[in-house]
C-alpha cells in the first residue's frame, strides 16, 4: 500500500528512535555486564597503577545503575582533578546547552498550540512546525519566543565566557601551573638573524633563565631513527629467540628428555631458526639479526654522539624558545611588542609542552607560513565543495519519497512497510552521513601540519575551526537544503516563480532529518562510547595477534587513550547549533536534543574520568572557541525565521526579527572585543601579590612597587594607618582563600603545603552570601569571578611540581636522545643471562619484570626497566 509523503516524517522519527533505542540498550547492556570483568577497558585508571595517585578516582560501585547518579552529582573540582581543564569545560559545554534545551521546553506551551491548530493541515510531526502556520499574525509568537530564547542563550554564552576566563586565570596562576616549564617559556618565530643567539634575549627581556635556539638537525635525526630502528630489531629478535627456546624446552619436557648442553642456545634453537633479516634490499641474502645488530648499533651510536656534540654549530632556524625565571616575566614578554619591524618576533606562543612541539615547522619564514596557510585553507575549501556532492545525496535519501511524484520508477519505495520505510529515510542517511564525516579529521589534521602549526595544541585548534566549518556547511547547510529541495522539487517544477516561498515553507520539514541525527548521536554514540567496542578489539584481538614483544604488550596495557578535542568539540558544537537553528521553527527538536546531550554527558563523564588520560593541554581554550562558534546556530535560526516571516508578509514580525538579528550581531561583536585578548593571556593582577611585594607562584623577587612606592610611603605621616588597613584586607583575603581551598578536597598534604598569598585579582569584595539562584545566575561578576572560582581548584593545584632542570628541554629531541634499551623475558634455562652478558657492552639490556608463563607465553610483571 502506498504511503503519503506527509506521513513519512512521523514514521521516520519513530523508526529511528526505536532502532537507536534498541542499539543503545544493547551497548549499555554489554557495558554493564562487561565493565566489572574487563577493568582494563572500562576502569583502567581506578583499577591499575597506570596514572599518578592524584589522578586515580575511587572505583565505581558494582550496582548496575548507581554509578550514573554518582557521576551526575560530582562537582566541577572532581572533573578538573581527573580530566584537567579541557575535560571539565567540555562537560560544562554539554551540561550548559543540555540545560538550555531542557529549559526551552517551556516554549512548547506557546509554540506547539500555535503551530498545530487551524493551519495548513500537515500531518504527523510536521503539524508541530512553523510550516503548518497559515496566518501571518501567528508569527508574532515565534519572533517573540525567539527574542526571549536567543537573548537567554547569548547571556549564557557571556556567563560561560566569564566563568572560563576566571577559571583559566585561577588555574594558570596556581602553583601547579605557574611553576611549570611550559608556562615559563615563550616561543618566538620570525626571529631576525641579529637575535638568533643565546645571549641576545638577555638584552631584551628581564628574568631570562635560558634560551633555546632551534637548529637544523636533519642528519642527526636520520641517524637517531636508524639507531632506534636497529635496537628495535634487536629487541624483537631477542624476544623471538627466547620464545622459540622456551617452546623447545616445553616440547622436550612433554616427551621426557633433556636438551643438552642446557646452557647453550643452539640446543634449543638451531641456526636455521634463529631470527634473520635482509640488509642489502629485497634481493639480498639474509643475515642473523642479533649478530648484525650487535655490529651496527655501536657504529650508529658513535655517529649519533658525534653529531650531538657539534649540534650548536648547526645552522640556526628562525625560532627561539626563551625560558624565564617565573611566569610573570614570561607573560610580560609574551604580551609585549618586541620588535620594531613587522613579521618579526611573531607569532609567539606560550604554554607549549616540549613533547608537543612539531620541530619540522620551526624553520618557516613568514612568507612561507602565509603561503602554507593559504594553500591549506584553499584545500579545505575545495574539500568542502567536493564533499558536498555525496553529502547532498545523503540529504536526498531522507526525503526521497517526495521524488516519487516526478520519478515513477521510485514509487516501489512507497510500497515498503512503514517501519522499513522509516529506517531507509531516517536511520540510513544518518549512518551514511556519520561515516562520511568519520574520514575527515584525519585529512584535516594533515592540512593543519601543512599550514605550519608548530604544536599538537595548534593542530587541534586548527582542526576544531576547519572541522566545525566543514560540519556546518556539509553536515548541516548542504544536507538541509538538499533535503528541503527534494521535498519541494515537484512543487517548484509546477510553480517556478514561487520557489522562494515554497522553500521557506518546506525548510522546517528538514528538521526531521536532524531529529534522527540527534537521536543517532545521543543514543548510539553515547552507548557506543560506553561499550568501547573499538577498545575491546584493539586490546584483545590486535594485541593478541601483533604484540610479539614484552614491551609491546606493556605499551598496550599501560597506554591509555586520550580525547582529540579538536574533533570532539565541533561535533557537539554542530549539534547545539542545529538545535538552536530549529528551536523556534521546529521546536520538537528540543526534547531530542536534551535527551541526546544528557546521554552524551553521562558517557563522557565516565570515560574521561575512568578510561582516558589527558592529552596535549590546551588550558581549555577549545571552550570559548566553541561558544563563539555556537553563534552560527543563532544566526541561521534567525535568518531562516526572517525568511519565513518575509515570505508570509508578516510586517510586524519582520521588524522584530530584524531587531533580534542586529542585536545578536552587536552582542557577538562586543563579546569578541571584550574577551578575545583576555582569554589568551594571564593578567598581571592574577600573578602579583596584593601587597605588590610578596612572592607568589608566578612572581618572585623585588619589584618597582617595593623600591619606589613603599619607600615613599614610609616618609608620610599617615603611613601606619594605611599599612594597618592593607594588613586587615590581606588578613581577610588569606582567611577567605584558605577557606575556599579547605572546603574543596580533603587532602591534608596539599593543604599543609599551601602558601596562602592573596593576589591583586582577589581584591573583589562584592558579597557572595546570597542563596538566590536567580541572583547567582545573572551576576557572574560576583559568583563567577576570580576569587569565587578559585574555590573549584582541587587542593593538589596548590602543590608545586618537581622542577627538573633540563638544558635540552626545548631542543629537538634528537639532540639529547639516548640509545634505547632492550627488554626481553627471562627464561627458566638461564639463556637470557648469557644474551645479556654478550650484548650489555653495546646496549642497555634487561629481563627485569619480564618472564614466561607455564604455557610459554611472554608476560610482564611490571614497568620496563629501560
Amino acid at each position: 500500500m502506498a504511503v503519503a509523503p506527509s506521513s513519512v516524517s512521523t514514521s521516520t522519527i519513530i523508526s529511528t528512535l526505536l532502532a537507536n533505542l534498541a542499539l543503545f540498550g544493547i551497548f549499555v547492556g554489554c557495558f554493564i555486564v562487561l565493565r566489572l570483568k574487563f577493568k582494563r577497558i572500562y576502569s583502567p585508571k581506578s583499577s591499575f597503577d597506570l596514572v599518578p595517585e592524584d589522578k586515580k578516582p575511587e572505583p565505581l560501585p558494582k550496582d548496575p545503575f548507581r554509578w550514573i547518579f554518582i557521576l551526575l552529582t560530582k562537582p566541577d573540582s572532581f572533573f578538573l582533578q581527573q580530566a584537567g581543564l579541557d575535560g571539565l569545560v567540555f562537560l560544562r559545554y554539554i551540561k550548559t546547552f543540555g540545560t538550555l534545551f531542557f529549559g526551552a521546553l517551556l516554549m512548547y506551551i506557546i509554540l506547539l498550540p500555535v503551530n498545530a491548530t487551524n493551519g495548513n493541515h500537515n500531518e504527523g510531526f510536521d503539524q508541530l512546525s512553523i510550516a503548518n502556520v497559515k496566518h501571518p499574525r501567528r508569527y508574532y509568537a515565534h519572533v517573540l519566543m525567539g527574542l526571549i530564547f536567543n537573548g537567554v542563550v547569548i547571556f549564557v554564552i557571556y556567563r560561560e565566557l566569564f566563568f572560563y576566563n576566571s577559571l583559566k586565570n585561577a588555574v594558570l596562576s596556581s602553583p601547579k601551573y605557574a611553576k611549570k616549564l611550559s608556562c615559563r617559556t615563550v616561543l618566538f618565530q620570525g626571529v631576525p638573524d641579529s637575535l638568533l643567539d643565546e645571549k641576545q634575549a638577555f638584552k631584551i627581556f628581564s628574568g631570562v633563565k635560558r634560551v633555546y635556539v632551534a637548529r637544523t638537525t636533519r642528519e642527526l635525526e636520520h641517524k637517531v631513527e636508524q639507531r632506534a630502528a636497529m635496537v628495535d630489531k634487536l629487541e624483537v629478535a631477542e624476544n623471538k629467540l627466547m620464545k622459540l627456546a622456551v617452546k623447545s624446552k616445553l616440547k622436550a619436557d612433554k616427551k621426557g628428555f633433556i636438551l643438552e648442553p642446557v646452557d647453550e642456545i643452539s640446543s634449543y634453537v638451531n641456526e636455521k631458526k634463529r631470527p634473520k633479516m635482509k640488509v642489502g634490499g629485497f634481493f639480498s641474502s639474509k643475515v642473523d639479526t642479533i649478530r648484525h645488530c650487535q655490529e651496527q648499533i655501536p657504529i650508529l651510536d658513535k655517529e649519533v654522539k658525534r653529531l650531538q656534540k657539534k649540534f650548536r654549530h648547526s645552522m640556526p632556524l628562525n625560532s627561539i624558545f626563551v625560558e624565564f625565571e617565573n611566569q610573570y616575566y614570561a607573560q610580560l614578554a609574551y604580551q609585549s611588542t618586541v620588535h620594531h619591524n613587522p613579521m618579526r618576533m611573531s607569532p609567539r606562543f606560550i604554554g607549549l609542552e616540549p613533547k608537543d612541539i612539531i620541530h619540522a615547522n620551526l624553520r618557516m619564514f613568514w612568507w612561507e607560513r602565509i603561503t602554507r596557510r593559504f594553500l591549506a585553507f584553499a584545500a579545505i575549501v575545495a574539500l568542502v565543495v567536493f564533499w558536498a556532492i555525496p553529502v547532498a545525496a545523503v540529504g536526498t535519501i531522507s526525503n526521497i519519497t517526495f521524488l516519487t511524484n516526478k520519478l515513477p520508477w521510485l514509487r516501489w519505495i512507497l510500497k515498503m512497510p512503514h517501519a522499513l520505510l522509516g529506517l531507509v529515510t531516517g536511520l540510513l542517511p544518518t549512518i551514511l552521513l556519520s561515516l562520511l564525516m568519520f574520514l575527515l579529521p584525519i585529512i584535516i589534521r594533515v592540512f593543519a601540519r601543512i599550514s605550519g602549526e608548530i604544536s599538537a595544541i595548534g593542530v587541534e585548534k586548527w582542526t576544531q575551526n576547519a572541522y566545525f566549518a566543514f560540519l556546518m556547511v556539509n553536515g548541516f547547510l548542504v544536507t538541509a537544503l538538499a533535503s528541503s529541495a527534494t521535498a519541494t522539487i515537484t512543487e517548484i517544477i509546477d510553480k517556478p516563480t514561487s520557489a522562494m516561498s515554497i522553500l521557506a515553507n518546506k525548510l522546517p520539514l528538514s528538521s526531521n532529518f536532524y531529529i534522527s541525527y540527534l537521536v543517532l548521536q545521543g543514543f548510539s554514540i553515547a552507548g557506543g562510547s560506553l561499550f568501547q567496542v573499538v577498545g575491546l578489539f584493539l586490546y584483545y584481538i590486535l594485541g593478541t595477534l601483533f604484540d610479539n614483544t614484552v614491551r609491546k604488550k606493556w605499551n598496550r596495557f599501560s597506554g591509555l587513550g586520550t580525547v582529540a578535542w579538536g574533533t570532539v568539540f565541533p561535533i557537539f558544537t554542530q549539534l547545539a547549533s542545529i538545535t538552536l537553528a530549529y528551536s523556534i521553527i521546529s521546536p520538537l527538536i528540543l526534547v531530542f536534543a536534551f535527551a541526546s546531550f544528557f546521554l552524551v554527558y553521562v558517557a563522557y563523564a565516565h570515560n574521561i574520568t575512568y578510561c582516558f588520560v589527558e592529552g596535549p593541554d590546551a588550558f581549555g581554550s577549545h571552550y570559548p572557541r566553541a561558544l563563539f562558534q555556537t553563534f552560527c546556530g543563532l544566526y541561521l535560526g534567525e535568518i531562516v525565521l526572517l525568511g519565513i516571516v518575509v515570505v508570509g508578509k508578516g510586517w510586524g514580525p519582520i521588524v522584530i526579527q530584524v531587531i533580534v538579528l542586529l542585536s545578536t550581531i552587536f552582542a557577538h561583536v562586543h563579546l569578541n572585543l571584550a574577551f578575545d585578548h583576555l582569554l589568551g593571556v594571564v593578567p598581571l593582577d592574577a600573578m602579583r601579590a596584593v601587597d605588590g611585594v610578596s612572592s607568589t607562584a608566578s612572581f618572585t623577587g623585588p619589584s618597582e612597587y617595593q623600591s619606589k612606592v613603599l619607600n615613599k610611603k614610609k616618609r608620610r605621616a599617615n603611613f601606619e594607618k594605611e599599612l594597618l588597613k592593607e594588613q586587615e584586607e590581606e588578613t581577610k583575603l588569606k582567611a577567605d582563600v584558605k577557606a575556599q581551598m579547605e572546603s574543596d578536597y580533603d587532602q591534608e598534604e596539599a593543604i599543609d603545603s599551601i602558601s596562602v598569598v592573596p593576589l591583586l585579582a582577589d581584591r573583589d569584595f562584592k558579597t557572595t552570601e546570597s542563596n538566590n539562584l536567580i541572583v547567582k545566575f545573572i551576576r557572574p561578576d560576583v559568583f563567577l569571578n576570580f576569587r569565587y572560582v578559585k574555590g573549584i581548584l582541587p587542593a593538589t593545584y596548590n602543590i608545586e611540581p618537581k622542577i627538573v632542570d633540563n638544558k635540552h628541554a626545548y631542543d629537538a629531541p634528537a639532540i639529547s636522545a639516548k640509545c634505547p634499551g632492550v627488554w626481553f623475558p627471562a627464561d627458566p634455562m638461564g639463556l637470557s643471562e648469557i644474551e645479556i652478558e654478550q650484548l650489555s657492552p653495546i646496549v642497555d639490556i634487561s629481563t627485569k619484570n619480564a618472564t614466561f608463563n607455564e604455557k610459554g607465553k611472554i608476560v610482564f610483571l611490571g614497568k620496563p626497566p629501560n
